[in-house]
């Protein structure tokens, strides 16, 4: 111990006294500080670029809000157009009714992650990745995040995810976090139609002004502004924003010396700098994250040119819904109307209209005679049916627009009752929902892969998970990143170590969590029982079979249909076995005898090839247990045959 110390005592006299130290040792000089005010100057003129290309599409996010409200009159009318006395507008929910069930069919089709090698060295890594990431995604609480996605791509027609490393996590140890993050509060290079083709990558947020201080104390006093005017949506209470500073997350991409692309990321409020990669010893020459890409993913619904976002369900059905919805309102003032009557009174007649007006009087005073001539009521024509058929035209176009019919949300028509023909029809309407999820499920793959990666890069320490097994029985796995990171492979000619680093592939399964689904499996089951897929002497018929359909969980079908047939094959073995064992002794003893009838699957009894009649093998055993002499004792043993020799 004392020589280690004395030799950490004489490295650093060695080191030159203004080079920083890094724990016990001096390690080298501190890299240039390449990240100040005039960097941060010009990522600010960047940032209000960005913002400036996004106003129309902040426009329609807010407004596509608000029609998700069904609060859409006000986008529609100004609110001084309004009459005092006009009839109430009505906001009927048929586009809200569209996108909560196109968000039901994601959820009931949650992805799942099923990790494969590239090569076969690589097995037992990705199965161990199979186990892991689901695990990872629990705890980040995905699903949740998952949902909240959903409802912005069918809402604003894209979903934005981002993956980051949060060194704060489990008590410093650190982990992945995975948030949906507001199309607000991103800005991209406008005319990209790939978000990782982007220049920079904006992410700003509002956060309080005395939180930060305490966050960050040496800039104390310094921090306060906004760099940019945050759009904000129509919030039903008041949102102060007075006390509150604006962060920006900024992240860039450059071209390190060997020409590989290089990510990396500050954090700055108006123009000081709270973290800068570029500053850090660490990341200054190898960037943020290993990967080299956006920490950021989206899910668009409906593609546009020109941009990485999309238009979703609000734009395409926000026509038919307000026509709906004034038809409405007219056939609703008409009713108004008419419900309320009202008089032609002849100026003679001398009637009290403050009294007439008062229904709480019960007499209305009136000077001279009342007839049909001198007041009658205005009765309105009733309102012919064709207008009531015009607002269910746009009700079916609007249904049709969105690819919600009425057996996708559980209506059936033409007297269809039976459960199969229901989940035909339903499997038959929801087209639109698979190529949706599909969209959903890539998006799925790179969030995963991103997850990967940064395993890759930050799980030094081995870690343990708890995993379910697919018997459902529960265990614990270690995983670590030495088991995914560049693991050495040979030598090259002039002596150099090589390396290779596993590269994985990701595919999706989708967890059914629909009643109707499994209700659908049950049925599926009863049937294959009552054709004989389960009878092991049907077992060659039910793989053929089996290798022309396609059901989830036909492996395991497939694999109890082959377990049911070998099993049969063991039986006729033993009893073809036991057969030649009867007649042997049966010919050496004189006694015809014969092996109980065997039973198949189907609990009938087996057909064995014809015998002599005689005593069976139960009737052998009973007189076998009588005594003998002494001499048929050495006859019976001289001939017990030996089973070996006959096999």
């Amino acid at each position: 111990m004392d020589e280690r110390i004395a030799a950490l005592a004489a490295l650093q006299q060695a080191q030159p006294d203004n080079l920083p130290l890094v724990g016990a040792l001096r390690l080298g000089p501190e890299p240039e500080k390449r990240v100040g005010k005039k960097q941060i100057a010009e990522a600010v003129a960047a940032l209000t670029e960005y913002k400036a290309g996004k106003v129309n599409l902040e426009k329609r996010i807010v407004e596509d809000e608000l029609w998700y409200k069904q609060r859409h009159w006000e986008v529609v009318r100004r609110k001084d157009e309004k009459r005092p006395d006009a009839p109430p507008q009505p906001s009927s929910a048929w586009l809200f009714n569209a996108i909560l069930n196109k968000h039901a069919d994601a959820m009931d089709n949650y992805p799942e992650p099923v990790v494969l090698p590239r090569e076969q060295s690589d097995e037992q890594s990705a199965k161990t990745l199979s186990s892991v990431l689901p695990v990872v995604m629990e705890l980040c609480e995905f699903e949740e995040t998952y949902s909240e996605g959903w409802w912005e791509k069918l809402k604003h027609g894209t979903a934005c995810y981002g993956v980051f490393w949060d060194a704060s996590r489990d008590n410093g140890i650190g982990d992945i976090a995975i948030r949906e993050i507001d199309l607000l509060r991103v800005f991209w290079e406008p005319g990209i139609t790939d978000i990782q083709k982007s220049r920079n990558l904006f992410i700003v947020e509002l956060v309080d002004t005395d939180l930060l201080e305490q966050r960050y104390p040496e800039h104390k006093g310094k921090l306060g502004g906004n760099v940019i005017d945050l759009t904000q949506y129509t919030y039903d209470d008041a949102v102060d924003t007075s006390r509150k500073s604006l962060v920006v997350d900024w992240y860039y991409k450059l071209q390190s010396g060997t020409g590989q692309t290089v990510l990396h990321y500050c954090k700055f409020v108006g123009d000081t700098v709270l973290y800068a990669s570029e500053n850090e010893r660490e990341y200054s020459d190898r960037g943020y994250y290993d990967h080299g890409q956006y920490p950021i993913v989206m899910d668009t619904l409906f593609p546009e040119e020109g941009t990485p976002v999309g238009f979703g369900y609000v734009a395409i059905c926000k026509e038919p819904q307000i026509y709906i919805d004034a038809l409405y309102a007219n056939i609703l003032e008409y009713a108004w109307k008419a419900t309320r009557p009202r008089h032609f009174i002849a100026a003679s007649t001398g009637v009290n209209e403050k009294e007439y007006n008062d229904w709480t009087k019960p007499l209305v005073h009136v000077e001279g005679t009342l007839d049909d001539t001198r007041i009658r009521q205005i009765v309105l024509d009733p309102m012919p049916s064709i207008y009531t058929n015009v607002i269910q035209l746009k009700i079916e176009e609007l249904k049709d627009t969105a690819a919600n019919r009425d057996v996708n949300s559980g209506g059936t028509g033409g007297g269809v009752t039976a459960a199969s023909a229901i989940a035909a029809l339903q499997e038959a309407g929801n087209k639109a929902s698979r190529d949706m999820i599909a969209a959903s499920y890539r998006a799925y793959v790179r969030i995963g892969k991103l997850c990967i990666e940064l395993m890759r890069q930050f799980y030094d320490e081995q870690r343990s998970f708890r995993v379910i097994g697919a018997e459902g029985a529960m265990k614990f796995v270690q995983f670590s990143a030495q088991q995914i990171r560049e693991q050495p492979t040979g030598m090259a000619l002039d002596g150099e170590t090589l390396y290779r680093q596993p590269v994985f592939d990701l595919k999706i399964r989708a967890q059914k969590k629909n009643p109707f689904s499994r209700m659908e499996q049950n049925e599926r089951a009863k049937e294959l029982y009552g054709l004989g897929f389960f009878n092991p002497e049907r077992a060659q018929e039910a793989l053929g079979a089996l290798e022309m359909m396609d059901f989830e969980g036909i492996d395991k079908v497939r694999e109890q249909a082959r377990q049911g047939q070998t099993l049969l094959n063991v039986c006729y073995q033993l009893s073809a076995q036991l057969e030649q064992a009867m007649q042997i002794i049966g010919a050496m003893t004189g006694r015809p005898m014969q092996a109980a009838p065997a039973q198949n699957g189907t609990g009938s009894k087996q057909n064995t090839a014809p015998v002599q009649t005689g005593t069976n093998i139960n009737s052998e055993i009973m007189q076998a247990q009588t005594p003998m002499t002494s001499y048929g004792q050495r006859l019976a043993e001289r001939s017990v045959p030996s089973m070996e020799a006959q096999t």
